[in-house]
């Protein structure tokens, strides 16, 4: 099947519970459809030989309720906080463009002083260039602190979820609800996991040869979970000199 964390989901896990055995196939290669087409009956024949051919042996993501419901709460959780960088960020380059004197006033501050200081401005009407950019950093400002209520609120359902599903997980030292949920998702079926190189592959830091001629190396995977990556842990305080 082709798709079982999406579209394939349901049928994916009707199948499973039937006591089908089921392998996850990529989509076709943009080559093979630029050069083919693209039809239902020629990807089920692609997939169909990609399997016969031992070239697919990915399990499917296992369906486990707790993980699915941490699963949904990560999705907005992790687009509100792109939108919080991409909120700073446009500050800081509203700041960029203000006058001297605006300018002068916010510098040195740390991302947090930052918000709280422009979501407080008093701003009556626009009238001037530096009261334009008052206004559009206050804006920005109350838009960081409301995405900062709502990941809260995402926070709330989140910490119990996964405390009751790995609390061995969230006892290792510099282990958080955040990686934490980050590696129940990515390992929701152990099942694919078989070995260190599946693994690393898993988290997208397999190396990969990139060869030519008498050139001998290797490139990072592009593909993969990279949040799922382990962490360094060279600062645990139990941590021996050789790590």
């Amino acid at each position: 099947m082709e798709g079982t964390g999406s579209y394939g989901y349901a049928l994916c896990t009707l199948l499973r519970s039937r006591g089908v055995h089921v392998v996850e196939v990529s989509r076709p290669s943009r080559k093979n459809r630029r050069n083919r087409g693209k039809a239902d009956l020629s990807d089920a024949e692609s997939a169909a030989r990609a399997f016969l051919g031992g070239e697919v042996t990915a399990k499917p993501c296992g369906n486990d309720a707790s993980v699915a419901m941490i699963r949904s709460l990560r999705i907005p959780r992790e687009a509100l906080v792109n939108q919080r960088t991409q909120a700073i960020n446009q500050l800081r380059a509203l700041i960029v463009t203000a006058p001297a004197e605006l300018r002068e006033s916010l510098a040195g501050l740390t991302a947090k002083q930052l918000i709280e200081r422009v979501a407080h401005f008093r701003v009556g009407s626009v009238t001037s260039p530096a009261e334009a950019s008052r206004f559009a950093m206050r804006q920005l400002g109350r838009h960081v602190l409301h995405i900062d209520v709502q990941v809260e609120d995402l926070d709330r359902q989140l910490d119990p979820l996964v405390a009751g599903r790995a609390p061995e997980l969230l006892a290792i030292y510099g282990v958080g609800v955040e990686l934490a949920s980050n590696l129940l998702v990515a390992w929701d079926n152990a099942h694919r996991i078989r070995s260190e190189a599946a693994f690393a592959s898993l988290c997208g830091v397999a190396p990969v040869p990139a060869s030519s001629g008498k050139t001998s190396r290797h490139r990072l995977s592009r593909g993969g979970d990279r949040i799922a990556k382990p962490r360094p842990l060279a600062n645990r305080p139990d941590a021996d000199a050789d790590g």
